[in-house]
């Protein structure tokens, strides 16, 4: 309790800080960049591949006909 200034100033010029409570993580303090910066939605699954620079290149694909291994149970 005595040190959170220290805290909030080592959030905002080294990155995240990890608070322990007996010696178990328990939470995390961001600067307020930082955590405006988680809040924003990011680019869904399908606007990435689409903005991917492999985007139309053709993959060969080939299966393995071999029969699966045998298993014990």
């Amino acid at each position: 309790k005595a040190r959170f200034s220290e805290l909030i100033r080592n959030a905002a010029t080294s990155g995240p800080q990890s608070i322990t409570v007996h010696g178990r993580k328990a939470a995390v303090v961001l600067s307020a960049s930082d955590y405006e910066r988680l809040k924003q939605p990011g680019n869904s699954l399908t606007e990435f591949m689409r903005n991917s620079p492999l985007a139309g290149v053709e993959l060969e694909i080939e299966r393995d006909a071999s029969l699966p291994r045998e298993v014990d149970l």
